[in-house]
């Protein structure tokens, strides 16, 4: 069997659970608090799991490899940059929107200022920025999966799409969350059979790996950068 076909094999797997996932989710997706925050009935493990499965994104899972992969050490520092940022969202987004039992950022606004225009702007800037992370997580979806099945790359970028506007109307955050559980524990699994398989070549010693890098690619992959690299 090819590469391709394998790939298509499991692409058509996880379709149909993520499918299953959301026609379960939306007969329970009741109300506006079941779409928004899953009725809060996510449990604690639950949503760290889920957190993980977004943290471990495309970008995550890729660009930053990628990034250690051409910059050395330096690229690490992007990973730091993810983990800072949800510190941040959680301490002045989600504590402020859940102690005010808002759902979005805007509700949050206008309950503070009372004010259309503060309302109308709030999610014309919403609507922005998602657009823009959109557009960068189609394109990166859309190339991975022209590459994997051959797909053309205009109709991989539309079955993404519409994929993900099913999860969300109809699952809500039911189905995000539980469709995030999946992809973290399919990550978490692939990356330690990944690092147990290069671990393997090396005796499970991680410093012959890091003495092998050194000596092949030079000191600054496992080595920070001296403080004028950041001037």
């Amino acid at each position: 069997m090819s590469d391709r076909a394998i790939a298509t094999i499991f692409f058509v797997l996880i379709i149909a659970l993520t499918l299953g996932i959301t026609a379960w989710a939306a007969r329970r997706n009741k109300d506006t608090a079941h779409h928004y925050v899953a009725g809060g009935e996510i449990k604690g493990w639950q949503n760290g799991l889920a957190i993980s499965g977004d943290y471990l994104s495309a970008a995550s899972f890729l660009g930053i490899a990628g990034s250690i992969a051409l910059t050395g050490f330096s690229g690490f520092y992007l990973s730091i940059g993810f983990l800072v940022a949800y510190l941040v969202v959680l301490l002045l987004v989600a504590e402020p929107l859940r102690n005010l039992g808002k759902y979005t950022f805007a509700d949050m606004l206008a309950a503070r200022f009372n004010l259309r225009g503060v309302r109308s702007a709030a999610a014309l800037s919403t609507i922005a920025i998602s657009t823009f992370y959109m557009i960068a997580q189609m394109v990166g979806a859309g190339a991975l999966i022209e590459l994997l099945l051959g797909l053309p790359y205009v109709l991989s970028v539309v079955i993404i799409g519409v994929l993900m506007t099913i999860y969300i109307a109809a699952g809500g955050m039911v189905a995000t969350t539980w469709i995030q559980i999946v992809k973290a524990v399919l990550l978490i699994s692939g990356t330690l059979a990944l690092s147990l398989a290069v671990l393997a070549q090396f005796n499970f010693n991680p410093v012959a790996i890091f003495n092998r890098v050194e000596a092949e690619l030079g000191p600054e992959m496992v080595l920070p950068p001296p403080p004028e690299g950041f001037v």
